[in-house]
């Protein structure tokens, strides 16, 4: 009975039992389980610690990492059949959609690292592709591209704007927060970036005169707007004739807890909506496509451009 009631007094934690579930469809590392529940990560550590000596989590060493994964279920069976039905029973739960969407995200980010991707064809399935990744190969690409000013709107902590600022000559960055801002320069300086500028507005109410930037970048940022349609205005006004807007965003979905968890105004749009946005912005040779998609995702990234005539 003290045993039962030491495993029952283990489980009676959200936390622990929202990690349990999270394993349950994937061995993660700790960085991982910290991003996909939201915890500090000493938190998550000591979570699994514990989960570790009662024996419902195992370690186990590959490439460098330490992952975690499930246990056997030898002996425990009965109380795994309970979980089980609780864990299926929760998938509307808010708390454990926006686990499950985060944990695509980690899912995702791990298949498009080829640093970590291993060929089918080898006879052990282990040969690694060192040296490969798509951050390096949009670098490359930025190499090609001519010496222009950039703005990235809502540039949020600034890590594409640091992407930008690689290849552009200069990059306006502007949010609204500005502890936010601060954290993003704060980046810049540890990356020894010195050709931003970062300026606090709002997305319908630019800081910038018009035609100053040939383009205006808006990268996950449309959904927070207040107007989505009034930022695509002020993203057509500040670029200069036959400049461009570049929008990546979410299309639309049913995910409510972004509402709370991450302060969306907007659950994503229809790629007729997002056209139709840049269209009555006055800009031309629009397109909308599909940037990122993979099943069991509940976010696709839609990208969207357009040119401002007159060049």
């Amino acid at each position: 009975m003290r045993q039962a009631s030491a495993v029952y007094r283990l489980l009676g934690d959200e936390a622990r039992l929202r990690l349990l579930r999270v394993l349950g469809r994937e061995r993660l590392n700790v960085t991982e389980l910290t991003g996909i529940l939201g915890l500090a990560q000493s938190g998550v550590s000591r979570h699994l610690g514990l989960l570790k000596e009662a024996g419902f989590v195992v370690e186990e060493k590959d490439a460098g990492y330490t992952y975690y994964k499930l246990a056997e279920r030898n002996g425990q069976a009965a109380l795994w059949q309970v979980l089980d039905d609780q864990f299926a029973d929760a998938g509307a739960d808010p708390t454990v959609r926006a686990d499950e969407a985060r944990l695509q995200e980690v899912l995702r980010l791990r298949k498009e690292n080829f640093e970590t991707h291993r060929s089918a064809d080898a006879p052990d399935a282990r040969q690694f592709v060192p040296g490969r990744s798509w951050a390096a190969w949009s670098r490359a690409l930025g190499l090609l591209m001519p010496a222009i000013t950039v703005a990235d709107l809502g540039c949020g902590e600034g890590y594409l704007t640091i992407e930008a600022a690689r290849w552009a000559k200069q990059v306006i960055a502007v949010d609204r927060s500005e502890v936010v801002l601060g954290r993003a320069k704060a980046l810049a300086r540890r990356r020894r970036v010195q050709n931003v500028t970062w300026k606090r507005g709002e997305l319908e109410k630019l800081p910038l005169k018009d035609g100053s930037v040939d383009v205006a970048l808006l990268s996950q940022a449309l959904h927070h707007a207040v107007s989505p349609a009034r930022a695509v205005v002020e993203a057509a006004r500040v670029v200069v004739a036959g400049g461009r807007v570049l929008v990546l965003d979410l299309r639309e979905h049913r995910e409510e807890w972004v509402r709370t968890k991450l302060g969306d105004r907007t659950l994503g749009f229809n790629d007729g909506e997002l056209k139709r946005m840049l269209t009555e912005a006055g800009l031309r040779d629009v397109k909308v496509g599909v940037g990122a998609s993979k099943a069991g995702d509940p976010f696709t990234v839609l990208i969207a451009s357009g040119t401002k005539p007159g060049k």
